[in-house]
């Protein structure tokens, strides 16, 4: 285990704890020795975690500090990078572009001991099929974030034309398929939108009302709602005789 991966064990070990830990405990749930865990201690507070107590006492962790990036461990980063190509093969430009950027941020911190794990090439995600003409979904995430309303001319499965004003809560990609949950005006509802089918998407300067969290709350209680008389009506499987 390297030092850096140590001292993020460490803090997860003193953050599973409100009372003040003694040494030996500490240095038992690491799997160090006892001067290991002096030592890190010692580096840990140098670096700004408010750890409290004394060697015979026991020692306790102040809430409020974070860990810097360099304090992930080799895995979450594995996770990290993982996440950062598919967002870059399977979204838009625009989430690509700030994954990258998170990433360089990232890789600007780590020790040199640990670089190497963002330029680790074990896992490979498969790009997006090509995709049919279809609207910048960035002006659709850019309407979540501000909750704006956003009016589109939509093409629904036998190719009719309607103009409809939508409030965009959610974004979902589905292999070759991206599609918007919001609330539809024209349907007074909620409804889901292929992004395919959007002819043309623009930004109204009016907002939606309340909150797009708790509009989410109710498109997912309905959702599951609707599901599960399905679910009741189901026929169960047969049960095979035995032999």
């Amino acid at each position: 285990m390297s030092k850096s991966e140590r001292l993020f064990e460490l803090m997860q070990v003193l953050r599973r704890h409100r009372r003040p830990v003694p040494g030996p405990e500490l240095a038992n749930e690491a799997g160090v020795s006892l001067r290991t865990i002096y030592r890190d201690i010692a580096v840990l507070q140098a670096m700004g975690a408010e750890i409290e107590g004394e060697p015979g006492v026991g020692y306790v962790l102040k809430p409020g500090f974070l860990l810097p990036p360099l304090m992930f461990s080799e895995e979450e980063l594995q996770a990290i990078t993982l996440g950062v190509q598919w967002v870059g093969r399977q979204t838009d430009a625009g989430l690509a572009h700030a994954a990258q950027n998170a990433l360089g941020k990232i890789d600007a911190v780590l020790p040199a001991e640990l670089r190497q794990t963002l330029s680790d090439n074990s896992f490979h995600v498969a790009r997006a099929p090509a995709q049919v003409k279809q609207i910048d979904l960035q002006i659709v995430r850019q309407a979540m974030r501000e909750q704006r309303k956003l009016r589109i001319v939509y093409r629904d499965p036998k190719g009719n034309e309607t103009k409809r004003v939508i409030w965009p809560i959610g974004l979902g990609f589905f292999d070759s398929r991206r599609i918007i949950a919001g609330w539809c005006e024209l349907r007074q509802d909620f409804r889901s939108f292929r992004a395919d089918r959007i002819e043309a998407a623009k930004l109204q300067l009016a907002r939606y009302p309340g909150r797009r969290r708790d509009l989410v709350k109710r498109w997912r209680a309905q959702v599951a709602a609707e599901a599960e008389p399905e679910a009741k009506t189901a026929k169960p499987p047969r049960r095979k005789r035995p032999g």
